[in-house]
C-alpha cells in the first residue's frame, strides 16, 4: 500500500504563519490564494519535513518570527514526522512508538515527488532514460538505437549513391547501332587480307587462264606441227576456263571503312557498356537500399516489442528515438496537464511506495483540466497537494497572510416563477 499524507500542521516557515491541512487520500488538493500568500512556503516546508535538510529552504524562518520552525507531518502509515526547532531537530516515530530517522523516510518517500520541477526541468532525453531505467530497458532499448542510427545512415549513403548512379546512367548517351563488343583493329585487318589474298588468287587464274588462252592460240595456228601440244592446250584451258567461270570477287569497301570508322564505333560501344554498367550499379545500391529499410524495420519492431513488453507507468507512454513520447507525443507537444500526468506517474513507478507529489502553479490548467487530472489521480489512487493563483470553488483551502482558511463557497441563486 502506498503511503500518502494524511494531515500537517506547518508553523512559522518562509510565509506562512500557521496552517493546518488534511489532504483526501486520493485525488487533487488546490490549496489557492493570491499571490505572495504562502502557498509555495506550504509546499517547500512538507518537502522540508520528508526530504531532510538537502530540500531545506535558504530563508526557512518566517521574516519577523520570534519562535522556529514547527512542521508535523503524520502519514497514511501511521508515521509521524516532526521537524522543530532552530536546529530543525528530526523526529520520525511509527505506530509502535519506536523512533526512526531520515533513513527510514526515504524508503517510501521519492524525491521527485517533493521536488517535481526538478524532473519536469529534465531535457526530453533524461526524462526518457529515467524512464527506462526504471522499467529495465536501458541498456537494451540504447543497443537498438544504436543499431538502428547506423543502419539508418548507411542506407541513407546508399540511397544517395543508387539516385547519382540512376541519375548519372539517364544522361549517359545510347548508341543503338553500335556492337555489344569493342571492334578489333587487328581482326579487321587479318579479315581485309584474307580478302584481298582470295582476290589475289582469283586474279592469277584470271591471268593463268590469259596464258592458256594465248597458248592455245598459237597451238591452232601450229596445230599441225604440234598435235599433242594441241590438245594438252586445249584441256588445260578447259580446266582453266572451269575454274575461273563463278569467280566474284570480295569488296572490301564495308572493312575498310570499319577501320576508318573504328574510334568512333568503340567510343560508341565503351559509352553504352559505361551506361549499362551505371543502371547495374543503381539496381545494386537499390537492393541494398531496400535490404537496410528491411534492417531497420527489424530493429524498430524489436524496440516496439521491447516497449510494449515493459511494465510502463502510464498508457500510451514510450519512447522514441530517445525522447519520452505520450501518445505519440513528444515532450514539447504535450499539454500542461499531459506532463504533469505523465511525470507523476514516472515519479509514483520511480517508489510505487511513495503515494503522493507536490505540485507548484496550476495556473496553466483550466478548471475542466483540472478535474480530469483530479480524476485521472483517484483512479489511480494517488494524491497531489498542489498550489493555484485562485480563490475559486476548485480550491480545497486557501491561504492569506500566512494562515489556511476554508473556502466560501459562492452560493447558486435559483431564479423562481413569480419571485423578484
Amino acid at each position: 500500500m502506498s503511503v500518502k499524507i494524511s494531515s500537517l500542521e506547518i508553523e512559522n516557515v518562509k510565509r506562512v504563519k500557521a496552517v493546518q491541512l488534511t489532504p483526501a487520500e486520493n485525488g487533487l488538493m488546490i490549496i489557492g490564494g493570491k499571490n505572495n500568500q504562502g502557498k509555495t512556503s506550504v509546499l517547500d516546508a512538507i518537502a522540508w519535513a520528508l526530504g531532510g535538510d538537502r530540500l531545506k529552504p535558504s530563508q526557512a524562518v518566517r521574516e519577523g518570527s520570534v519562535i522556529p520552525p514547527h512542521m508535523e507531518v503524520t502519514l497514511s502509515n501511521g508515521i509521524k514526522v516532526v521537524r522543530s526547532g532552530n536546529n530543525s531537530t528530526l523526529k520520525v516515530i511509527d505506530p509502535d512508538g519506536n523512533k526512526g530517522g531520515q533513513q527510514l523516510l526515504n524508503e517510501f518517500v521519492e524525491q521527485f515527488a517533493l521536488d517535481l520541477p526538478k524532473f519536469l526541468g529534465q531535457s526530453s532525453k533524461e526524462k526518457a532514460d529515467t524512464l527506462l531505467r526504471i522499467i529495465g530497458v536501458c541498456d537494451k532499448l540504447y543497443e537498438l538505437e544504436t543499431e538502428e542510427q547506423k543502419l539508418y545512415n548507411q542506407r541513407h549513403t546508399i540511397g544517395q549513391i543508387a539516385d547519382q548512379k540512376k541519375k548519372y546512367a539517364k544522361e549517359m548517351p545510347v548508341f543503338a547501332d553500335a556492337p555489344k563488343e569493342f571492334v578489333s583493329a587487328t581482326e579487321l585487318i587479318r579479315q581485309q587480307q584474307d580478302i584481298l589474298a582470295r582476290n589475289g588468287e582469283n586474279q592469277r587464274k584470271r591471268q593463268l587462264r590469259e596464258q592458256y588462252d594465248r597458248e592455245l592460240e598459237l597451238a591452232r595456228k601450229a596445230y599441225e606441227e604440234a598435235q599433242a601440244r594441241l590438245e594438252t592446250a586445249t584441256a588445260n584451258a578447259e580446266t582453266a576456263h572451269r575454274d575461273a567461270e563463278d569467280l566474284a570477287d570480295e569488296s572490301t569497301a564495308e572493312l575498310e571503312q570499319s577501320i576508318a570508322d573504328i574510334e568512333q564505333i568503340n567510343a560508341k560501344v565503351r559509352a553504352n557498356l559505361d551506361r549499362e554498367k551505371a543502371e547495374l550499379d543503381a539496381e545494386a545500391y537499390k537492393t541494398q537500399y531496400i535490404q537496410l529499410t528491411e534492417e531497420i524495420q527489424s530493429v524498430r519492431k524489436a524496440k516496439t516489442d521491447l516497449l510494449d513488453g515493459a511494465d510502463l507507468p502510464l498508457e500510451g507512454l514510450s519512447v522514441d528515438n530517445g525522447e519520452l513520447t505520450y501518445n505519440g507525443f513528444k515532450w514539447d507537444n504535450m499539454s500542461g496537464s499531459e506532463q504533469l500526468k505523465v511525470a507523476t506517474a514516472i515519479v509514483r513507478k520511480l517508489n510505487p511506495n511513495c503515494g503522493f507529489v507536490l505540485i507548484d502553479k496550476l495556473e496553466q490548467m483550466d478548471t475542466d483540466t483540472l478535474n480530469d487530472f483530479g480524476r485521472w489521480l483517484e483512479s489511480e489512487g494517488l494524491q497531489a497537494i498542489a498550489t493555484r493563483v485562485s480563490t475559486g470553488d476548485e480550491c480545497s483551502i486557501i491561504i492569506e497572510d500566512g494562515y489556511s482558511k476554508p473556502v466560501e463557497k459562492k452560493e447558486t441563486t435559483t431564479w423562481k416563477a413569480g419571485t423578484f
